[in-house]
């Protein structure tokens, strides 16, 4: 993987691309949010997005009937500098019809565990909580 970002001209604003070729803005805490995501936030969306494309796949393996999947991430940071993610909570939200909550934690425990990179790197600096709930169509 190739990644790299360019500085926009003003303030501390960047596009960032990769491979794809897909540009995402990026701006600095004190710019407020205006014209980008702050890193730590696609480090929150990279971590949801990830475990969410495990999840959903494998429920749909165990057949179980998704209507609606969404996922949150929650985030505490150290008051000091670096500023880093000290508490995480990924919270999964399923909506379906019979969904087994066994699968749910299989699901989750396999994304985990096995296959989601970004997590299990998050997970070397902080310890991951996951809770889920299910939403009966």
């Amino acid at each position: 993987m190739s990644v790299k970002v360019s500085w926009k001209g003003e303030g501390l604003t960047f596009a960032g691309t990769a491979n794809t070729g897909i540009e995402v803005n990026l701006a600095s805490s004190l710019d407020e949010g205006k014209s980008g995501f702050k890193p730590m936030e696609l480090m929150g969306i990279s971590l949801a997005g990830c475990t969410a494309m495990d999840v959903l796949s494998i429920l749909e393996k165990k057949r179980q009937v998704v209507t609606d999947f969404e996922v949150r991430v929650h985030t505490r940071k150290a008051e000091d500098f670096p500023r880093v993610w000290t508490w995480v909570q990924i919270e999964y939200l399923i909506t379906g019809s019979g969904i087994d909550p066994k699968a749910v934690e299989r699901a989750i425990s396999l994304s985990s565990e096995t296959y989601c990179p970004v997590q299990n790197m998050i997970n070397k600096a902080v310890d991951i909580e996951s809770t889920y709930k299910i939403i009966e169509a």
